[in-house]
């Protein structure tokens, strides 16, 4: 199909790239290895511009040329040359020519004239040529002449060519995730077709015996699985092609065929629950005898270990995150950890999200030497600042707790009590989430 032309993959993933230390790690510092280390592994493929909303760019765009390529009116008025103005009392001109966005005057202008023209017209040209727009509220018409009054300056309501973009400026950096204004750019400078990083495709699924499907018999002792639809949700979101594995029951032999299977045909896989060390938790031995797993202990709240690894494939490794079994410690570690991971992997250069400074408006108290995310609601305090509540209940396994939630407030690690009125970091869900 024109427009989808594939190019060599990008080379993969050095097997110790998840490598790191056992002894409990700071966010920021594990968030800084992380993207120090990995780099696209996604195909660069070219669409049509029509297309390319929310893809990641894979190759700059330079400018050919000036943009707008010609001096221009900024308003509807009278273009003047300036020097032609007495500067302390009204000046008459006759006025001999016309000039519209998208027909200029179409013959050089000459001195000693002015030319009636609107707002992105192309200004007058030749030796002398008007260089200043006169607003037409400021001027008065009589009979083919019009009036000017004193006062204004050289080169007043005039845009110059290239006020926009340059020539040879690189306007879109390989990379950046194409949002309107950015599509809107590529196609000022003539573009029909960008080069972008193909979706990620990623293969997800939940590992638990006591896992069942929404709908289907829940009988004693068994949960729903939520996680596998909030995960597969989100990376959609961030435009994955997904495929959902479903529930992988617990035994090991099982889980290493799931992954051995999906490992070839996909760029990451993404799992929740069986990380743990327990006699029932066998992700973690059925990955590390297909490749390579590092547990990351990171000094966060909520979360447990996340588990970043490799699984050995026939077209290289392939990356690897297992995230917790609790529903809100699943979903705070796919935010902070498995986001960036995914972006990376995507082609995104800068995949920080921004905070924003809010005021507390509750106590908390934590320990030292562990970062904490606390579901917030953002409401509007009597000085009209915002001010960060907490909400819902705060256990890992309380999901409804996210919903309602307009972010997660993060208390830094040195950090053992929050008193209310404290200015605080909040990190809003449409900051982590396209």
């Amino acid at each position: 199909m024109r427009g989808w032309k594939k190019a060599n993959p990008v080379a993969q993933l050095s097997d110790d790239c998840f490598a790191f230390g056992e002894a409990l790690t700071p966010l920021d510092e594990a968030l800084k290895m992380l993207t120090e280390r990995t780099r696209p592994i996604a195909e660069i493929c070219e669409i049509h511009l029509s297309a390319a909303i929310g893809r990641i760019l894979a190759q700059d765009v330079v400018a050919p040329f000036n943009v707008p390529p010609h001096d221009n009116a900024a308003v509807d008025g009278y273009a003047v040359y300036f020097d032609d103005l007495d500067p302390d009392a009204e000046t008459r001109l006759p006025v001999s020519g016309r000039a519209a966005a998208g027909h200029p005057l179409g013959r050089p202008a000459r001195r000693g004239e002015a030319v009636r023209i609107f707002t992105g017209a192309a200004m007058p040209v030749g030796q002398d040529a008007p260089d200043t727009v006169m607003m037409q509220e400021d001027c008065r018409a009589d009979g083919n002449d019009v009036v000017i009054m004193p006062g204004i300056k050289r080169g007043a309501n005039r845009r110059a060519a290239g006020e926009d973009i340059r020539e040879d400026d690189t306007v879109l950096h390989a990379g950046v995730q194409l949002r309107p204004q950015e599509v809107g750019v590529a196609a000022s400078l003539g573009r029909t077709h960008l080069r972008v990083f193909e979706p990620l495709r990623v293969a997800v699924f939940s590992s638990g015996d006591e896992l069942r499907e929404p709908g289907a018999l829940l009988d004693p002792g068994a949960i729903f699985d939520s996680n596998r639809f909030t995960l597969v949700a989100a990376l959609k979101q961030f435009g994955c092609l997904v495929t959902d594995l479903g529930i992988i029951r617990d035994d090991v032999d099982t889980v290493r065929d799931a992954l051995r299977e999906a490992a070839p045909e996909h760029d990451l896989l993404i799992t929740s629950g069986g990380m743990s060390t327990g006699e029932e938790d066998h992700v973690k031995a059925a990955v590390e005898s297909l490749g390579s797993l590092h547990f990351w202990r990171l000094a966060i709240k909520p979360g447990r270990p996340v588990a970043l690894g490799q699984i050995d494939s026939l077209n290289g490794p392939v990356p690897f995150a297992g995230l917790p079994g609790n529903p809100v410690a699943a979903m705070v570690t796919f935010l902070v950890v498995a986001r960036p991971l995914i972006l990376r992997l995507s082609g995104a250069r800068d995949v920080a999200p921004i905070s924003y400074r809010v005021r507390a408006g509750f106590e908390h108290r934590k320990k030292v030497s562990r970062r904490e995310f606390v579901r917030a609601k953002i409401v509007t305090g009597s000085d009209g600042v915002p001010v960060a509540e907490k909400h819902g209940r705060s256990g890992a396994g309380v999901l409804s707790s996210l919903v309602g939630a307009d972010g997660l407030v993060s208390l830094p690690e040195d950090m053992t009590f929050l008193e209310s009125g404290s200015m605080v970091d909040f990190l809003p869900f449409t900051e982590v989430m396209p």
